[in-house]
């Protein structure tokens, strides 16, 4: 969920990440993510004023490094069916990927952030709001585009529809935490997918 760190700076953005998107926010110190790092604590306050300016920070970096996979799984021109399959099968594979390595489900880094946090630390309700609404408009955008193209109907409302599935998705993230199991992420998002466009199954041979 990032590169590999070559400054300092980048060190406690790396370990940040992993610590709180592995555990969470409260039970992180700006000690822990020093001493995690390798980083003395002087150093850390030359980058950030606080543990949640540097949240704020991870959130931004994260993002960046997500978004364009998420406009390469969607924008492959084939049906929309299709590529909402791949969509799904994108996440699980993230999810698995987080749970061989730090033994247990993660779910959405940017939610149990800002479910934790958000009636506490203004910046950060503000920072997890911003992503959300770029997510949404990572769907719309695409959404619109599998409109042109004739994948999906010109009365699909995207505006509608992106929020629907970017709620969806971050309702299956966060139970799939909760419940630390990958079971209805592999078995389920594909279809809640599918149900929200409106979409079926003989549109794949379309």
């Amino acid at each position: 969920m990032g590169r590999s760190p070559t400054d300092t700076k980048e060190k406690l953005l790396q370990t940040a990440n992993e610590l709180i998107w592995k555990s969470s926010y409260g039970s992180v110190s700006v000690d822990g993510i020093c001493k995690e790092s390798g980083v003395n604590k002087g150093s850390f306050y030359y980058y950030f004023s606080s543990k949640s300016e540097l949240a704020v920070a991870v959130m931004e970096e994260s993002y960046q490094l997500y978004e364009p996979k998420l406009h390469e799984v969607l924008t492959t021109p084939i049906p929309a069916l299709e590529r909402f399959e791949n969509l799904a099968s994108f996440f699980y594979n993230e999810q698995k990927n987080a749970l061989e390595k730090y033994g247990r489900v993660c779910g959405c880094p940017y939610a149990s952030l800002g479910s934790e946090m958000a009636g506490n630390e203004e910046i950060i309700r503000q920072k997890v709001d911003e992503i959300f609404s770029r997510h949404e408009k990572v769907f719309e955008t695409n959404l619109q585009e599998m409109i042109n193209a004739g994948y999906l109907s010109e009365q699909a409302d995207v505006t509608a529809l992106a929020s629907e599935l970017n709620v969806f998705l971050l309702g299956m993230m966060m139970m799939a935490r909760i419940q630390n199991n990958l079971t209805r992420l592999e078995g389920d998002m594909g279809m809640g997918f599918v149900r929200i466009l409106g979409l079926t199954k003989e549109e794949i041979l379309q």
